[in-house]
């Protein structure tokens, strides 16, 4: 062998380890687990997917929705000073308390998505704006992007909008007069704001 194949065969020996250790695939970071579903955390992400479903349904008011967040918020508010207070844990106790009362919002989720109060919106240009806000709302409170809490006061709001809107259309034989009209969509403006400031400050919902 010539002394040029020599080094021509010496020289691909030592680059071919390098090329192999480049060619690997990049580690990739380990995926997280989901919280276990009868865990307190588990709990917390179920109930807060079937109040959204309930939203975006229609099965849930406004006003239902607020009353479960805000339930859902001061619990929230207990498991965390609970953990404070234990290092970053629940007494065996604690968790039971915790457990009791996720159990009475799991019915009143039940009983507010199966009554007769359904969210109806009407096939106009108000009610497609208050739909495509629970629309939002639903999507907050699925993604953990709205708190308990936000949720809770923003369905606040959406309730004291529809409860002002089913006055004047009483008041004015179902139809909205254009002021009226202006009043609601100004509302609506602050509302949609509010959605989205929460939706992007950076609060997010415990998992």
């Amino acid at each position: 062998m010539s002394k040029v194949s020599l080094m021509l065969a010496a020289a691909l020996a030592v680059s071919a380890p390098t090329f192999a250790q480049q060619s690997q695939p990049a580690p990739q970071p380990a995926a997280q687990p989901s919280p276990a579903p009868n865990s307190v955390n588990g709990h917390r992400e179920n109930q807060q997917d079937r109040i959204a479903n309930g939203v975006q349904s229609g099965q849930l008011t406004a006003g239902e929705t607020k009353n479960l967040e805000s339930r859902e918020a001061n619990l929230n508010q207990q498991i965390h000073a609970d953990r404070t207070a234990n290092g970053g844990k629940l007494t065996p106790q604690e968790r039971q308390q915790i457990n009791n009362r996720q159990n009475n919002i799991s019915r009143s989720i039940y009983q507010d998505k199966h009554n007769a109060a359904q969210a109806h919106y009407g096939n106009n240009a108000v009610g497609q704006r208050r739909e495509n806000q629970q629309d939002r709302i639903a999507q907050g409170i699925r993604s953990g992007q709205m708190t308990a809490g936000e949720a809770a006061r923003t369905e606040g709001r959406e309730q004291n909008i529809n409860r002002s809107i089913a006055a004047d259309r009483a008041a004015n034989g179902g139809h909205l007069t254009q002021q009226e009209r202006q009043n609601i969509n100004q509302r609506q403006n602050s509302t949609s704001r509010q959605i989205y400031r929460q939706k992007h400050n950076g609060a997010h919902q415990a998992r």
